[in-house]
């Protein structure tokens, strides 16, 4: 069966009840489209992928290596099995990150909370207010945003070819133009 959009969505929502956390998919999402645009990927699959990448989160939460093994039972698109296998690989070990839509994921995951924090300490709360500099300018402060992995945003200039703030320049204006449906 080949997973489209609306079915992503489907499952995300008949899933994740936390609309945060539902923000965040569809952040991770429109970024993955953008990167694949650049990268040479498929927008639709990369898109996808970026939407159902924490679709069982809410239930695998507490038991971590199940985390992406639960929505891998969901589907039937090979298009995506490695990807998930390899998204939350350090807990379940099923696959390696490989080619650039695995990294694109791991390295972007943490960056779209990053810019949701970033957005947040702003007078207006407006993700269109905020500028790539602003977000550079918060990354090496350690005691903002703690729980963000800066190391795995970093990934980018070595795993992708892309400079971090190119990397923060993507992620924010494709994050922007979805900023009514992430609430920001």
């Amino acid at each position: 069966m080949t997973l489209t959009r609306d079915d992503a969505i489907k499952l995300l929502n008949d899933h994740i009840q936390n609309e945060n956390l539902r923000r965040h998919c569809l952040s991770v999402g429109i970024v993955m489209k953008a990167l694949a645009e650049k990268l040479g990927g498929d927008p639709e699959t990369w898109e996808i992928l970026g939407i159902i990448h924490d679709s069982d989160w809410e239930e695998t939460k507490e038991t971590p290596e199940k985390h992406t093994i639960v929505t891998l039972s969901r589907i039937d698109d090979p298009r995506f099995t490695h990807a998930l296998q390899s998204h939350n690989t350090h807990h379940t070990h099923l696959a390696h990150l490989e080619g650039p839509m695995e990294w694109s994921l791991e390295c972007c995951d943490e960056l779209t909370g990053f810019i949701v924090a970033c957005t947040l300490v702003l007078p207006s709360r407006k993700i269109v207010d905020l500028s790539v500099e602003s977000v550079l300018k918060k990354f090496p402060k350690k005691e903002f945003a703690k729980a963000v992995n800066r190391s795995q945003i970093a990934q980018c200039e070595e795993k992708l070819g892309i400079k971090p703030p190119d990397f923060v320049s993507i992620a924010l204006s494709a994050m922007q133009s979805i900023a009514s449906e992430i609430g920001l």
